[in-house]
């Protein structure tokens, strides 16, 4: 069963421990909190209307990141997060531009720069263990494992403290769902969130449209070849008359010369 990471704002305290674990665990550095995703540190606390937001790779169900890599340096695991590849990548960047959270960063400062994001600790998920995020949490804003039962656990807490959630689980359904499930005190679109994003994978969104090519391309041409000949006719038309008209005047010249005589 597909595994997933549920945060609970309202019970962020913003100790960063989450920060400092995800540094030590995959070797970043310098150790100093973060409040947003970079090159240097795959997630940040960062204090927004009230309460404490943590951003981090939401490891989509159909992730854009991995539609658009030319190299199959992303891909989506059957546990739940979304891998990367670093051996692989090109340094394209197409997944920066495509991922609707933007949360894929480029190593600008290095001298063979990769593309670096959160990937869930998949080694330890793998294990059968948390995320090193989570296990530093002291206070339970996040907790890990299958998403249905951490989607009834977050519904769970709207139903029983209206007051307290809106009512959302951003993730829940967003581009087709995520592996990491957010709640929230105030509208997410205070906290930095995006709203427009739909319900639709957007790779699938992508492939309609592209799906769509043949037929355009058919409709195109066939446009294309009305214009040529109607240009062509109109061409030819106009040819033929100078023809016309210049046989014409051939025969008219010899009777003028012949008056011009008498």
């Amino acid at each position: 069963m597909a595994k997933a990471m549920l945060i609970d704002y309202t019970r962020c305290i913003g100790c960063q421990q989450c920060v400092a674990a995800c540094k030590t665990k995959n070797g970043l550095l310098p150790m100093e909190p973060a409040e947003e995703p970079s090159a240097k540190s795959y997630t940040g606390v960062k204090q927004r209307n009230g309460l404490f937001v943590s951003r981090l790779c939401m490891h989509c169900q159909d992730p854009t990141c991995a539609s658009v890599c030319p190299v199959g340096a992303f891909r989506k695991t059957a546990a739940g997060p979304v891998v990367y590849a670093k051996e692989k990548c090109i340094g394209c960047r197409y997944c920066i531009l495509a991922c609707p959270f933007d949360v894929p960063k480029y190593e600008w400062e290095s001298r063979a720069p990769k593309v670096t994001k959160c990937t869930l600790c998949a080694d330890l998920v793998a294990a059968g263990q948390q995320p090193a995020c989570v296990q530093a949490c002291p206070v339970g804003a996040r907790i890990f494992g299958d998403r249905e039962t951490l989607l009834a656990e977050a519904r769970g807490r709207i139903q029983a403290n209206g007051k307290k959630y809106v009512d959302q689980v951003f993730g829940a359904d967003e581009v087709g769902g995520t592996s990491v499930l957010l709640l929230s005190s105030v509208p997410f679109r205070t906290l930095g969130f995006r709203e427009n994003l739909g319900r639709q994978p957007l790779p699938l969104l992508t492939w309609r449209a592209l799906s769509e090519i043949p037929t355009v391309v058919t409709a195109g041409g066939a446009m294309l070849f009305g214009i040529w000949w109607i240009t062509n006719r109109r061409t030819m038309v106009a040819e033929e008359r100078a023809r016309e008209e210049a046989a014409r005047r051939a025969a008219v010249a010899p009777e003028k010369e012949e008056d011009e005589e008498e």
